[in-house]
């Protein structure tokens, strides 16, 4: 959103993008409730057809592209983030480079916002998440905003905004469990617990002593489906998608934990190419004037929203 490793400032394992892309989720319900994909291929030719290069900003000069259209680069295929669509609504922007397509999702909703607060009308383009960065300093696009996270490799290549809404691994646990009312992780001695293969969400567990770290489950349905089953007695899981989860499945609890895991913080945020200081800036301010009640809001109207 690809993300391969922790957003930390050493080399990531596996980001919330991983998280998603690596689960292998292709219109999956659990009980009711729907995981998607992430992270899947740009439509063919979608690189090619970004539009020609441009260089109209400025070393702060305080406008960003042509001052009048900001061109927003994504995948548009890593729902919840951003996903494409064939019918314009009050939640899409159009997808410049696709005809008759629009995008959605999360991302999409913030670069509405930083768009309007730029006094621009936002456009999306569809790219392959690792030509993102390469065709914001060639001129494809204005502005990144597209489940990225800044990691050091990446704070080389472009200027990040601060983030929009941050992602963490919290752990679930049914309601009867004998862990339920954990709250340091030596409560957790002696427990089973699991996460899905290949991400951070499986890695993280290595930080609790004295527990069963499973075998990973290849898919997040897979992660939720032993939960529900009793094969675990806890599951690593999204923050943001918890409230969503809880009310799909009302016999699992949130474990309020005061030990939390160290580098799992997945920050979302925008990237500009470098010496746009003055604009840098004017995004900080749109940003810090989204409140967190709206974002977790934008985020469940989301998850309720993406395509099935």
């Amino acid at each position: 959103m690809t993300k391969k490793l922790p957003v930390t400032s050493q080399p990531r394992q596996c980001s919330r993008r991983d998280f998603l892309k690596l689960s292998g989720l292709t219109a999956f319900s659990v009980g009711g409730m729907m995981f998607l994909t992430g992270c899947g291929p740009a439509a063919e030719g979608t690189v090619d057809d970004a539009g020609s290069s441009s260089d109209d900003s400025t070393s702060g000069s305080g406008t960003l592209g042509d001052g009048t259209t900001l061109r927003v680069g994504m995948e548009a295929a890593y729902a919840p983030y951003n996903w494409q669509v064939s019918e314009a609504s009050d939640y899409t922007i159009p997808i410049d480079n696709v005809d008759g397509a629009y995008a959605d999702g999360y991302d999409v909703q913030v670069a509405k916002i930083i768009a309007d607060g730029l006094g621009m009308e936002a456009v999306a383009v569809k790219l392959d998440f690792s030509a993102l960065i390469d065709s914001l300093n060639n001129g494809q696009i204005d502005i990144v905003c597209a489940g990225m996270s800044v990691d050091p490799d990446r704070a080389e290549s472009a200027d990040f905004s601060d983030s929009y809404i941050d992602d963490d691994i919290v752990m679930i646990t049914r309601s009867d469990s004998a862990y339920a009312g954990a709250t340091t992780f030596a409560d957790l001695a002696g427990a089973s617990i699991l996460g899905q293969a290949a991400t951070m969400y499986d890695t993280v567990i290595d930080q609790i002593p004295d527990v069963n770290h499973m075998t990973p489950a290849e898919t997040v349905p897979l992660v939720v489906e032993n939960l529900s089953s009793g094969t675990c007695d806890i599951i690593t899981y999204s923050m943001l998608s918890v409230p969503k989860l809880l009310e799909t499945y009302p016999d699992f609890v949130e474990l309020e934990m005061d030990d939390k895991f160290e580098g799992s913080v997945m920050p979302d945020n925008a990237a500009i190419a470098k010496g746009q200081d003055d604009v840098l800036e004017q995004i900080n301010e749109i940003i810090a004037g989204i409140s967190e009640d709206d974002r977790q809001q934008m985020w469940n109207e989301c998850m309720d929203r993406q395509p099935a």
